[in-house]
C-alpha cells in the first residue's frame, strides 16, 4: 500500500512539473523580480531618479490633478505618496474604461515626463499574478495548485529529505548533480515555497470563490465590500462641488495617527458634491496591509469616518497578503525573498533536467520524440525567459522617449520585444538542440553588460556614481545584479562548451 502511494505521489510529482513547469518557472522568475519592482522602475524611468524627501510636501500640489480628473468625469482619482522606494508621487485616474497615469515630483509640484514603460510595477509585477491575459488569474491558480501538489508530493517520495538535503555531489555525472541540486533547494525552499503559493491563492479569494458572495450578497454585490472592509461610502449627488483643503485633511490625518503620513489619497467620483476623500495609513512598519483608513468629506473636509481595522478573518487574509506581497520596510528580509524565490527558479529548472537526463537514453533506443520536444520547452522556459527579460531592459534603455512604430507606443514596443524574444528562444531551442543552451547562456551574458553599459551612455549614472548617491542604490542594485547574472551565464556557458569540448554532449551521462 505505500508503494503504490509512493508511486502515485511520484507520477503526481513527475506530470504536474513536466507538464506545468515552465509556466511556474515564469512566475516565479517574475515574483522574484517583482521584491525589487520599484527599484527596477527606476532603472528603467530615469526621470525618477530623485533625491528622498522628508514627507513635507503639500499635498495642495496634487490639487490641479484632481481639478483635472474632476473635469474629465474620471470615475475614481487616486495619487500614491512617496516612500524610501518611490521617490515621486504617482497619480492614477479612471476615465471610462481606461487608466490615465501621472507623476509629480514631490519637491517642486511639477509634473515629470510620462515614462514610455510600463517596467516593474505595470508589467513584471502583474505578469507574475496573471500573465496580462483575460484568464490569468485563473492560469496562475491552477499552477499554484500544482506547485502545492508537487511540494506535498516531494516530500512523500523523498524518504531520505534531510539527508539528501546534506548530500550534494559536484563531482559526479551531470545527472546525479542536477538531482542533488533539486533535493537541496527542494528542501532549503520549501517552506517557502509552499508558503508563498498558497497565500498566492489566498489573495485572490474573491477570484477563485466568486460563488459564495454571489449566494449571500446577489441582491448587492457591494455590500460584501463594505461590510467585510468596512468601506465608507456616500452614494453620487450628480451635482458638482469644491474640493476643501487637502493640506488641513492631511494634517488631521497625520494626528489621528500620531504623525504618520498617508500612504495614498482615493477619492470615487472626483468633482462631485458628495464625494469622499480617503487617506490610508502607511504603515510600513507591520506585516499586514495597512487598515487604518480615515474618510472626509470632500466638500467640507469634516471627518466622516475612521476605520481603524476590518473583521477578524479579513484580517488573518490582510496578514496572509501583506506576506506574500513584503510592502513593509524589511530589507533583509526583501533579500531573502529575492533570494528564496531564485531557489524556486533552480528548483524548477533542475526537475526539468533530471526528468531529461534520466530518459534521454532510453526514448533514443525507443525512437520517442519526448526528450526533444520537452528540453525545447525547458530551455525557453528558464534560459528563454531570462533573456527576454533581458531583451525588454536593453530596448528601454535604446528606445528615446515617444518612440511609436505601427501605432505603438514606447511601452508596447518594449512588451513586444519581450514576447518575441521569448518566442524566439524556444524556436532557436527546437531548432538548436546540441548548442541551444549555450548559446543562450552567452546572450544572456551579453544582454545583462549591455544593459548595464547602455544605462551608463543614456543617462550618465554609472556604476560608481550611483553608488555615491544615496538616492541611486536602486539603481546600482540593478546594475550588479545585472553583471552578476552575465557572470553566472558565462561561467554556465563556459561549463558547458567545455563538457562538450571533451566529448560529453552537455547536461548528458
Amino acid at each position: 500500500m505505500e508503494t503504490g502511494f509512493r508511486a502515485s505521489m511520484n507520477w503526481l510529482h513527475t506530470w504536474a512539473g513536466i507538464v506545468l513547469g515552465g509556466l511556474l518557472f515564469a512566475i516565479f522568475w517574475m515574483g522574484t523580480l517583482s521584491v525589487f519592482d520599484r527599484e527596477i522602475d527606476q532603472w528603467m524611468a530615469p526621470m525618477i531618479r530623485l533625491p528622498l524627501t522628508d514627507g513635507s510636501f503639500p499635498a495642495e500640489a496634487l490639487r490641479p490633478s484632481y481639478d483635472a480628473a474632476a473635469a474629465a468625469k474620471a470615475r475614481s482619482w487616486l495619487a500614491i505618496l512617496p516612500t524610501d522606494r518611490e521617490p515621486v508621487i504617482q497619480v492614477i485616474s479612471r476615465e471610462g474604461s481606461r487608466s490615465v497615469f501621472g507623476l509629480i515630483d514631490p519637491t517642486t509640484g511639477a509634473a515629470l515626463p510620462e515614462p514610455g514603460t510600463w517596467a516593474g510595477t505595470r508589467f513584471l509585477y502583474p505578469f507574475h499574478y496573471m500573465l496580462h491575459v483575460d484568464l490569468g488569474y485563473w492560469i496562475v491558480g491552477l499552477a499554484a495548485m500544482a506547485m502545492m501538489a508537487i511540494c506535498v508530493s516531494g516530500v512523500v517520495i523523498h524518504r531520505k529529505i534531510f539527508t539528501d538535503f546534506f548530500t550534494f555531489r559536484a563531482d559526479r555525472q551531470p545527472r546525479r548533480l542536477v538531482l542533488d541540486l533539486h533535493n537541496v533547494t527542494g528542501v532549503l525552499g520549501l517552506p517557502f515555497h509552499f508558503v508563498i503559493t498558497l497565500s498566492g491563492v489566498i489573495i485572490f479569494y474573491t477570484v477563485y470563490f466568486p460563488g459564495t458572495i454571489k449566494f449571500a450578497y446577489d441582491d448587492e454585490p457591494r455590500a460584501f465590500t463594505r461590510e467585510a472592509y468596512g468601506i465608507y461610502d456616500k452614494p453620487k449627488a450628480g451635482r458638482p462641488g469644491e474640493l476643501a483643503s487637502l493640506d488641513a485633511m492631511t494634517a488631521e490625518a497625520r494626528r489621528l495617527w500620531d504623525g504618520e503620513t498617508p500612504r495614498y489619497l482615493f477619492v470615487r467620483n472626483p468633482g462631485d458634491a458628495a464625494a469622499v476623500v480617503q487617506f490610508a495609513r502607511h504603515g510600513v512598519d507591520r506585516v499586514s496591509f495597512s487598515d487604518d483608513i480615515v474618510y472626509f468629506d470632500s466638500s467640507t473636509g469634516a471627518l466622516l469616518h475612521r476605520r481603524i481595522a476590518p473583521k477578524p478573518i479579513l484580517s488573518a487574509q490582510r496578514f496572509i497578503s501583506g506576506l506574500h506581497m513584503i510592502q513593509f520596510s524589511h530589507w533583509t528580509l526583501r533579500w531573502i525573498y529575492f533570494v528564496l524565490g531564485l531557489v524556486g527558479c533552480v528548483l524548477i529548472a533542475t526537475g526539468y533536467l533530471f526528468w531529461l537526463e534520466s530518459r534521454r537514453k532510453r526514448h533514443e533506443q525507443l525512437g520517442l520524440h519526448g526528450v526533444p520536444v520537452v528540453e525545447g520547452l525547458t530551455v525557453g522556459s528558464v534560459t528563454g525567459i531570462i533573456a527576454a527579460t533581458l531583451a525588454f531592459f536593453v530596448v528601454n534603455r535604446i528606445l528615446p522617449l515617444g518612440a511609436t512604430f505601427a501605432g505603438y507606443d514606447r511601452a508596447a514596443l518594449e512588451i513586444w520585444i519581450f514576447y518575441l524574444a521569448w518566442l524566439a528562444t524556444f524556436a532557436h531551442a527546437w531548432l538548436r538542440p546540441g548548442g541551444a543552451w549555450i548559446e543562450q547562456c552567452w546572450t544572456i551574458a551579453a544582454l545583462a553588460v549591455a544593459a548595464v553599459l547602455l544605462n551608463w551612455i543614456t543617462t550618465g549614472d554609472h556604476l560608481a556614481c550611483s553608488l555615491a548617491l544615496r538616492h541611486l542604490w536602486p539603481v546600482a542594485g540593478m546594475d550588479v545584479l545585472l553583471l552578476l547574472t552575465g557572470a553566472v551565464a558565462a561561467l554556465a556557458a563556459r561549463r558547458l562548451s567545455r563538457s562538450r569540448t571533451l566529448g560529453q554532449p552537455p547536461l548528458r551521462r
